[in-house]
């Protein structure tokens, strides 16, 4: 069998990234971690996210994870191009934005390394994936694995509680934040 090339895979956070580097790794890919997350509404929520990723690449025996710099301003001035966009529902328009935003980011380091990539967003319920697919799509380094499929998202929690990974309840924008239940709000775990 030829060796398959490596994938740089975009993450989200930590929690969604572990069953997506799993089955990586369980089909014989090397993964390279990019963390590429501006939409979040804190630096400190940055922080978080990003240390509880390294502790998941750590896991998997992953070497250094990439970081793009957080600078929320340039993600709010590009979903800001989305019309009434801070009133949009969660995953209208806004989230396609926000979408395009980070794979054409994740896209970027993909071809600074000479490498395809993916996203761990498709592993939530929460996210539509085929939106995800033909917003990867239009790059060709996009290879569009539906981490939901096989119980990704059922396994995401499952490592999860075995590595004691923050689990936070809101996608990461103040809007998402703005939309979460009080029953909902960020817990810590």
């Amino acid at each position: 069998m030829p060796d398959t090339p490596p994938i740089l895979l975009h993450c989200c956070c930590g929690p969604c990234a572990s069953a997506c580097i799993e089955r990586l790794l369980a089909e014989g890919r090397t993964c390279q971690l990019v963390f590429s997350n501006s939409n979040l509404d804190t630096e400190a929520e940055f922080d978080l996210r990003l240390e509880n990723l390294r502790k998941v690449a750590g896991h998997f025996g992953l070497g250094e994870v990439l970081v793009d710099p957080y600078d929320h301003q340039k993600w709010l001035d590009w979903v800001s191009q989305t019309p009434d966009f801070a009133q949009c529902p969660e995953g209208g328009e806004r989230c396609a934005k926000c979408f395009e935003w980070s794979l054409g980011r994740a896209a970027s380091f993909a071809a600074d390394h000479g490498m395809t990539f993916t996203t761990s967003l498709s592993v939530s319920p929460h996210k539509n994936s085929q939106k995800l697919m033909e917003i990867g799509g239009k790059s060709p380094l996009f290879e569009p694995y539906n981490f939901k499929k096989k119980n990704g998202f059922l396994r995401s929690i499952q490592l999860s509680q075995q590595l004691g990974l923050y689990r936070q309840k809101y996608c990461g924008c103040e809007f998402s934040h703005a939309a979460t239940k009080p029953e909902d709000a960020p817990s810590g775990n």
